[in-house]
């Protein structure tokens, strides 16, 4: 699959949110992109909400649209609620679940780890970045790789001890830290 390698300042003023994890570096994140600084701004229509919401969440995570889509489909397909199958799918990504852990600063450097054969699942090379992890599952970092993060404590459905993390239960919507409206996502497929 592909990724996105353009201007990530671009589509995080875009959506008026720290997509990328680059905290103080992002600059003029309140003004959106364009040559002529900002227009009038009008109130967004519902579609333009729902829309605007989509497209966050799948920068965030890094996903396109045709695996974007895919999620959704397996999420309303699914017999437990829409809204936290969704986002299940979601954190459960070996780069997300990477992230989560703290073993890395960011999403992109979780996915570049994982893409370079550093994560090990069950003691299983593993450098697919979308891998959905399972409950009961270990993921461990190759040796020659230290956690650029120390401090940072994984949520609760994820356990850490150094470089070994453990899956111990499906993550729900209340693990998500990010401000996301998955029912205006739902909303928008849903047409």
């Amino acid at each position: 699959m592909g990724r996105y390698t353009g201007a990530k300042d671009k589509l995080s003023r875009r959506e008026g949110v720290d997509l990328f994890g680059k905290g103080s570096k992002l600059t003029r994140v309140n003004i959106p992109p364009g040559v002529h600084g900002p227009k009038g701004t009008r109130k967004p229509s519902q579609y333009g909400r729902q829309l605007r919401e989509k497209q966050k969440v799948k920068r965030m995570y890094g996903v396109y649209e045709r695996q974007f889509r895919g999620y959704i489909n397996e999420a309303l397909k699914s017999k437990e609620n829409t809204i936290n199958a969704l986002l299940s799918l979601l954190e459960r990504r070996l780069d997300n679940v990477v992230y989560r852990l703290g073993f890395t600063n960011t999403r992109t450097q979780a996915r570049q780890l994982v893409s370079h054969r550093h994560v090990y699942i069950n003691g299983q090379k593993v450098n697919i970045p979308s891998y959905q992890v399972r409950v009961g599952e270990t993921v461990t970092l190759a040796a020659k790789v230290s956690p650029k993060t120390n401090d940072v404590k994984p949520p609760a459905w994820l356990a850490r001890k150094a470089i070994v993390g453990k899956i111990n239960r499906l993550p729900t919507m209340d693990d998500v830290t990010e401000p996301i409206s998955a029912q205006d996502i739902i909303e928008f497929y849903s047409r």
